[in-house]
């Protein structure tokens, strides 16, 4: 019976970078939960392991922070530190030799299952069994190009290549493994790789493959990912929040402040295409209440001291798995509503942008100064957050869709209680590593009075400052970034169980 797992997690991540440049990528969230914390149910929930030691190195100390004793996950953690993870996969794991004097199963940090079907991985293992590999049979073979190769006859394992050339077969070499003790002498006695200049894991286990002729494969089920770089993660965020989307509650926050005339009309734009139509009345001196109630809204009526702090207030209290945030005007429309949903699949934030002349109305609010002044700041904002290569046109466009989690991993950086809100929710975003895509939305005449703060010049110069104050606050008056990823709600108990 094996009892105990080891949890390799100690390598830099370079080619994950910006990700990865204060985050240990195993600490890398996929659809709100961390490739590690997700090993870690597997082997708790499907291998029945609870014993379970994890070799951290590059920003370790978050690792441990983290997850702590693993009490809140049921598990016993072990930690054994790596205090050079340049030196590679194989010779990192020599570390647990003392503690692994039993077969133990091993899952890379930094790989992803989903719907696997690791609880058979138990019964495949026998007292001739020398090592079991993870294998999944597949069409990509570029896939298997980045990972290792293998031939296999008889239900035997004969060889092994990492990072192979030449494809032979459709079989990938994934990094589940089970390993007996043996495994530790064998890869003291493998040379060092002339391709990588390191000893290689899967050269110790050919060594042992042609040696001893019991390594045995595994075949793997389900999904499986393989986290290298930020292409391979929003690969894979993309494909397990497409699979859960349609049953995703969506919730639309419209912040208001005496929008009697249009909020009628907003309402019953998008209350047939969410979960949630949530109308937050910043104490208006009209009817905007009651209009937006009648209309079917849940309506929440405060005293707040801005429009950010309207907008705060809403994001707080809404429903939705999903997030939506549109003005009481009428400017905005619900048949953009699915171009920011589909889009919300491949990102944490999705947010509109009024720069596409054919979508703009003619008369609407965005010409000369205003339109320019967006653009001008928001690529400011590309600039003094380069290394993430966010891409903007548009800072003032509140037309936005972000995950749940996405806004309870930024709420405590929010501190706007006005229409800078909109560009620190921006900034916010990129300051805990998440991704942002913009995409084109129209933009109408607004219903009712003029825009609060944008109406003449003064107002779009004293908006402007107060979102530039905002900008340079976040990029110049914080540099501890490891700070930031602690400031994320990632172990509170509800999202560990």
């Amino acid at each position: 019976m094996i009892t105990k797992a080891l949890i390799p997690a100690a390598g830099r991540g370079i080619r994950a970078f910006p990700k990865t440049q204060y985050l240990p990528k195993p600490l890398l969230e996929i659809d709100g939960k961390t490739l590690l914390q997700r090993n870690i149910e597997i082997l708790r929930d499907e291998l029945n392991i609870h014993d379970i030691t994890i070799i951290v190195g590059y920003e370790g100390e978050q690792i441990i922070s983290r997850f702590g004793s693993g009490a809140a996950l049921d598990v016993s953690l072990r930690y054994l530190k790596c205090n050079d993870p340049d030196i590679g996969l194989a010779r990192g794991m020599l570390l647990a030799e003392e503690v692994l004097q039993e077969p133990f199963v091993t899952i890379l940090g930094d790989e992803l299952y989903h719907h696997s079907n690791h609880q058979q991985l138990r019964a495949q293992f026998n007292a001739e069994t020398k090592a079991i590999c993870g294998v999944l049979q597949t069409r990509d073979l570029h896939q298997i190009k980045k990972n290792y190769s293998l031939k296999i006859n008889d239900n035997h394992i004969v060889s092994l290549i990492e990072k192979p050339e030449i494809i032979e077969n459709n079989l990938l070499g994934c990094g589940t493994f089970v390993f007996t003790p043996e495994i530790f002498t064998t890869i003291r006695q493998t040379p060092i790789s002339p391709r990588s200049g390191r000893i290689e894991l899967i050269d110790a286990i050919n060594s042992l493959a042609t040696q001893t002729g019991s390594v045995r494969p595994f075949f793997l089920e389900g999904k499986y990912f393989n986290i290298n770089t930020v292409d391979d993660y929003n690969y894979a965020q993309y494909k397990i929040r497409a699979e859960r989307f349609e049953n995703c509650k969506v919730s639309v926050v419209i912040p208001a402040y005496n929008e009697e005339q249009s909020i009628g009309f907003v309402v019953d734009d998008f209350k047939d295409q969410v979960d949630e139509v949530l109308v937050v009345n910043n104490s208006s001196l009209d009817n905007t209440a009651q209009v937006a109630a009648a209309a079917g809204a849940r309506v929440e009526t405060a005293k707040l001291t801005g429009y950010g702090d309207t907008i705060r207030y809403g994001l707080d209290r809404a429903i939705g798995d999903i997030l939506v945030v549109v003005e009481a005007d009428h400017s905005f429309k619900s048949r953009d509503l699915s171009k920011l949903l589909e889009y919300l699949k491949d990102a944490d934030m999705v947010i509109g942008t009024r720069t596409t002349k054919e979508l703009v109305e003619q008369a609407a609010n965005m010409r000369g100064l205003l339109r320019w002044g967006n653009v001008l700041v928001a690529k400011g904002v590309e600039l003094l957050w380069w290394s993430q290569q966010p891409r903007f046109t548009d800072v003032g466009c509140t037309y936005r869709a972000l995950w749940r989690e996405t806004y309870q991993g930024i709420r405590p950086l929010l501190k706007g209680v006005g229409p800078e809100l909109a560009p620190e929710m921006m900034v916010a975003v990129l300051q805990v590593n998440k991704r942002i895509i913009e995409v084109p939305v129209s933009y109408h005449v607004r219903i009712g009075g003029e825009s609060k703060h944008s109406a003449n010049y003064f107002k779009i110069a004293q908006t402007a400052l107060r979102m530039l104050r905002t900008i340079f606050r976040h990029r110049f008056g914080r540099r501890d970034f490891k700070l930031l990823n602690e400031l994320q709600p990632v172990m509170t108990t509800k999202s560990l169980r």
